[in-house]
């Protein structure tokens, strides 16, 4: 018979490195998580290929990262912070800028997020870590209408909304036609003066 006071085991999650070895270790082992990822997709990378490459042993892998979720979870985390320190720094200024500007601005801040390694491929993937996902989603659309309504004051909150979807959505059509658009110089200024016409019929000129 289960004691009611019997407690359920819970997954561990990664394990934070206390010294300096440990630390450069888990950096080598995310870099290379991140570049598997990017070259393979989520589903299709494994502990042992980010072991290998990153120099690591499997035991010491799954000493710090007990499974490949754990190295998603952490890598999305690590995105939801560089996202908050690069809007942060925007958010000081948003309110002296053009429209023109804030949409340069925020298509900027986005395609970064985009563009770091594997980052384009977590957010594409996977239902088993997806709360994660979802968390740095929301995150980032918060800050988007956080910097619409302190450009724009008078902007209602729930047209803020939409126009941060949008302007997310913009963003990944850039990063998903990265190829096109190293290749072809004029599709990125297409891209560009596309955000900038959306926001200003949307938000008027300035």
């Amino acid at each position: 018979m289960c004691s009611l006071n019997s407690a359920v085991p819970k997954t561990r999650g990664p394990q934070a490195p206390q010294r300096n070895n440990g630390k450069l270790r888990v950096a080598a082992i995310l870099g290379a998580a991140a570049a598997v990822i990017d070259e393979k997709g989520f589903d299709g990378t494994t502990m042992a290929e980010i072991a290998e490459r990153s120099g690591t042993k499997i035991g010491s892998l799954y000493r710090f990262f007990p499974n490949k979720e754990s190295v998603a979870d952490t890598l999305l985390e690590h995105g939801r912070e560089y996202m908050a320190s690069a809007f942060d720094q925007f958010q000081a200024k948003v309110h002296t800028l053009s429209v023109d500007a804030l949409a340069d601005g925020l298509m900027s801040l986005l395609c970064n997020l985009f563009a770091r390694p594997g980052y384009k491929k977590l957010l594409d993937s996977g239902k088993e870590w997806s709360e994660k996902r979802e968390q740095l989603r929301v995150s980032v659309l918060r800050r988007i209408v956080q910097s619409l309504m302190t450009h724009t004051p008078a902007l209602a909150r729930k047209s803020a909304a939409d126009i941060a979807v949008v302007v997310l959505l913009q963003a990944k059509a850039v990063a998903t036609n990265q190829t096109l658009v190293a290749s072809k110089s004029g599709i990125s200024t297409e891209f560009r003066d596309m955000t900038r016409l959306y926001l200003q019929n949307r938000l008027g000129r300035s």
